[in-house]
């Protein structure tokens, strides 16, 4: 299995993985616009994990600095594995992927969230070493208008 920097070439295989998420993709040419912005943005990095040519899973992550003090954190904004390649692996060789990012870039901290019902997915992250933290923060959202 290889993991490396997903390109904007990926933007059919990453529209799939996506889908598998829940988050249906239909325009290869505006995922392959964020890919390149990804890949264009000092602070983040989206990468791909491929094995004989096959997408199996893409993760990406970004580095916020501290306000209230020094140093940086980083933030896991999407991570899928194939449904063909659970159990394999990938989704903890990408997990490291992103943390090595994250520790090149002097952070201290990786948050991830996920939605409650994915079950599944809140396992996996404790057995990564993750500390659930429900109940002691809320998050507050606000679409804003463009």
């Amino acid at each position: 299995m290889l993991i490396r920097l997903a390109r904007s070439a990926d933007a059919e295989a990453v529209n799939e993985l996506l889908g598998q998420l829940g988050y249906p993709q239909d325009d290869r040419g505006a995922t392959a616009a964020r890919l390149q912005a990804w890949g264009d943005a000092p602070a983040g990095a989206a990468y791909l994990a491929e094995a004989d040519g096959e997408a199996l899973g893409v993760i990406a992550v970004y580095v916020c600095p501290f306000f209230e003090h020094d140093g940086a954190w980083a933030r896991i904004t999407a991570l899928v594995v194939s449904e063909r390649a659970c159990g394999l692996g990938v989704g903890s060789r990408l997990v490291d992927a992103a943390e090595a990012f994250a520790a090149r870039h002097g952070c201290s901290r990786v948050e991830v969230t996920s939605h409650d019902g994915r079950v599944n997915a809140h396992r996996f992250y404790e057995r990564c070493g993750y500390t659930i933290q429900t109940g002691l923060s809320s998050r507050f959202l606000r679409d804003l208008s463009t």
